[in-house]
């Protein structure tokens, strides 16, 4: 079953796919389990969109900020439609999840949200890669240009196995870039960065204005 999901998923063009047996978020804290959710969920499935790796290249400010923005429509599409193919398929109840937004929490006074289920952290758990210094998810193929989505399902399946870390264990490259030095003891300042990363033109239009942590990272050139 685990490979014909995959199998699936990946061809409605996902690049990376990994399942979590609902015992690997015995840890996760209270309000953000799968089972707030889904309270039979007993498989969280995880899976990536690779993005262009041309977009570390350019400004962030317009270009990169569109298309990182558009490729959560993208993740969002192909957990819906990977939802209601495992309950056509395998009649089990399996939820979509956003990839971003919309979320409950929000601490106003550090500007800190968390998702409904966090995406990064799922993926970890679903072996697809590890954390960097700067909290972003990365993988050995894709670095950390990837956007991340999950379904949550009834199915039980196992585990995959967790995935080494590529982290290089003495780069600082991501803390020493930070024009804001939010990046501080494997912890973010969501603050310190938000207010440096977003902004608007006075036409109104959406910008980002700092990717720096994120494309500094030495693994997003590891691979052509």
């Amino acid at each position: 079953m685990k490979e014909k999901i995959r199998e699936f998923i990946l061809s409605y063009g996902a690049d990376l796919c990994g399942f979590a047996n609902i015992d690997r978020f015995n840890e996760a804290p209270a309000g953000f389990k799968p089972t707030d959710i889904l309270p039979d969920c007993k498989t969280v499935i995880s899976f990536a969109l690779a993005l262009p790796k041309g977009l570390s290249k350019v400004s962030p400010r317009f270009i990169y900020g569109y298309y990182n923005n558009f490729s959560c429509s993208k993740v969002d599409e192909i957990a819906f439609k990977a939802a209601v193919q495992i309950e056509k398929n395998f009649k089990r109840s399996s939820v979509p999840m956003p990839c971003d937004s919309p979320y409950e929490y929000w601490d106003k006074d550090n500007m800190e949200g968390r998702g409904l289920l966090s995406m990064k952290h799922t993926a970890v758990q679903a072996g697809l890669g590890t954390l960097g210094k700067n909290t972003l998810f990365m993988n050995k193929h894709f670095g950390n240009m990837i956007t991340l989505g999950a379904i949550l399902t009834t199915l039980e399946l196992e585990s995959d196995q967790f995935d080494a870390t590529v982290c290089i264990s003495n780069c600082r490259k991501c803390i020493d870039a930070c024009p804001v030095s939010a990046i501080n003891n494997g912890t973010v300042s969501q603050k310190l960065c938000r207010t440096n990363t977003y902004g608007k033109t006075e036409r109104g239009f959406d910008t980002v204005d700092c990717n720096i942590c994120r494309t500094v990272c030495p693994m997003n050139h590891a691979t052509p």
